[in-house]
């Protein structure tokens, strides 16, 4: 893929498997909120388990910071959004808790920024089109609120 070695390659796919995911799970979330959302939303976040494995083995690979710290990002984001949303079933969309939503928001903004500039130093055709899902997801994100 692209003449990347496959370190590299596994960092692509999982960060577009990701992306994929989370497009998927905006995308239902609104129209199927009690169905879905509520009973199986939780999944996403337990893709941080793997994302921690990836990370581990990139890490102990010998690829550089921007390569494997997204996984253990999503770790600490998924911890605090399945906290947040199951644990506490704290209700902090509507109405917006500000106290809540600026981490949540940061954490995940962060996680999903370590797995698309670090495409840039690999391939600026996969760093646009992972551009291009981004700007999806975060469309469906915003209007499944």
């Amino acid at each position: 893929m692209f003449g990347l070695d496959s370190l590299d390659t596994l960092f692509v796919v999982w960060a577009f498997f990701f992306q994929i995911v989370l497009i998927m799970h905006f995308a239902v979330r609104k129209k199927y909120f009690e169905s879905y959302a509520k009973k199986y939303g939780w999944l996403v976040y337990a893709l941080c388990f793997p994302a921690v494995l990836i990370s581990i083995i990139l890490l102990l690979g010998g690829k550089t910071l921007s390569f494997w710290l997204g996984g253990f990002l999503f770790l600490v984001y998924a911890a605090y959004g399945y906290w947040i949303d199951y644990v506490k079933q704290i209700p902090w969309r509507n109405p917006l808790r500000r106290d809540i939503m600026f981490p949540y928001v940061t954490l995940y903004l962060v996680t999903v920024m370590f797995y698309w500039w670090p495409l840039g130093l690999l391939s600026r055709p996969l760093w646009f089109v992972f551009a291009v899902l981004f700007v999806i997801g975060s469309i469906l994100n915003i209007t499944s609120h």
